[in-house]
């Protein structure tokens, strides 16, 4: 089998580290040679800086984007600044021939301004997802997906997704085997449970324009373990609970319930990432019947479990430098 040629497009304003991901997995970290030729284009050959003022030298425009198997877009630096429609109908026509068309975080809003995505799922960085649907409607914009494949249209979350992209690519064509190699060479897991959900930030209202609301909110945040119900609350701002009801959802745009279980889960993020309390004593603490339906919460919201969390976002217990050299300490006969 002849080698697949990996086609990395090189584009102004570039982030060296989106670029450097593609170029480094199917280059210098393949465990073997013959199974991948990477080559950089850009619309106009030459001087291609980037947004840190890093440049490369570009040879091949992109007309080279015809031969190649797999192309690539690693990132965007303007999703309101529409590419050439040069660019575009390359892409178009390498994919309408059967190439793969990869846009990585934010290159996904290349393909997007293509056309090739209206239809398709795709995935892009999680803090641009409302602009993404709002600029491109008929994308169907999976936000929680590290990556997704669609007919050989294939997109990644922000950042560091672009690696579990690539690595998937790998996969696709070579099997875990390879994929798995390449992985232990780069050091990172060659699969990572759960999506970008559980790095998504979702603020919970803090605060609103009504003060009987802010009062309100105030005081679940200091009752968090207790029960609540819409009469007891109700009681407690003077009001009915129809009254309640329009007022909580006009000052915060969700409802008592949703608010609640949002920012119950919040807390448990910071008590599972900060102290060493249990699961079970942590779903009380912050207010759910039982670990069951905290865990199955947690889960739903998060794509991960608290144990998962736990692990993912405060790593191991630090050393107590004080015991270890104690236990280092020859032993007296």
């Amino acid at each position: 089998m002849s080698a697949l040629t990996v086609a990395v497009i090189a584009t102004a304003g570039f982030s060296p580290f989106h670029f450097s991901v593609p170029c480094i997995l199917f280059g210098q970290a393949m465990p073997e040679p013959g199974l991948f030729r990477v080559e950089i284009c850009a619309e106009k050959p030459g001087v291609v800086f980037s947004d840190i003022g890093l440049s490369i030298n570009v040879e091949h425009g992109l007309e080279q984007l015809d031969a190649a198997d797999i192309i690539i877009v690693p990132y965007w630096n303007h999703p309101e600044e529409r590419p050439s429609q040069a660019l575009l109908d390359k892409l178009i026509s390498v994919w309408q021939r059967g190439a793969e068309v990869v846009g990585l975080c934010l290159g996904t809003y290349v393909l997007a301004y293509s056309g090739l995505l209206d239809q398709h799922r795709a995935a892009t960085h999680w803090e641009y997802e409302k602009d993404f649907t709002e600029r491109f409607p008929a994308v169907h914009l999976d936000n929680n997906s590290l990556y997704t494949s669609d007919e050989r249209l294939i997109t990644s979350a922000g950042t560091a997704a672009g690696i579990d992209c690539c690595l998937n690519i790998i996969r696709e064509h070579y099997g875990s085997a390879i994929a798995n190699r390449v992985a232990r060479r780069m050091v990172v897991p060659p699969y990572r449970e759960g999506g970008q959900a559980q790095f998504i930030e979702r603020p919970v209202p803090v605060s609103t324009r009504d003060s009987k609301m802010n009062e309100l909110m105030e005081y679940l945040r200091r009752n968090l373990d207790k029960p609540h119900d819409l009469d007891s609350l109700a009681r407690f701002v003077s009001m009915s609970r129809r009254t309640l009801t329009r007022h909580f959802i006009k000052a915060t745009g969700t409802t008592i319930g949703e608010w609640l279980n949002a920012e119950r889960l919040q807390r448990s993020q910071e008590l599972l990432e900060t102290t060493d309390s249990s699961i079970e004593s942590i779903s009380g603490m912050v207010g759910f019947q039982s670990p069951i339906s905290f865990r199955q919460s947690f889960k739903a919201r998060f794509s991960v479990s608290p144990s998962e969390w736990r692990r993912a976002f405060r790593g191991p217990a630090p050393v107590d430098q004080q015991k270890a050299r104690e236990k280092a300490k020859p032993l007296v006969s």
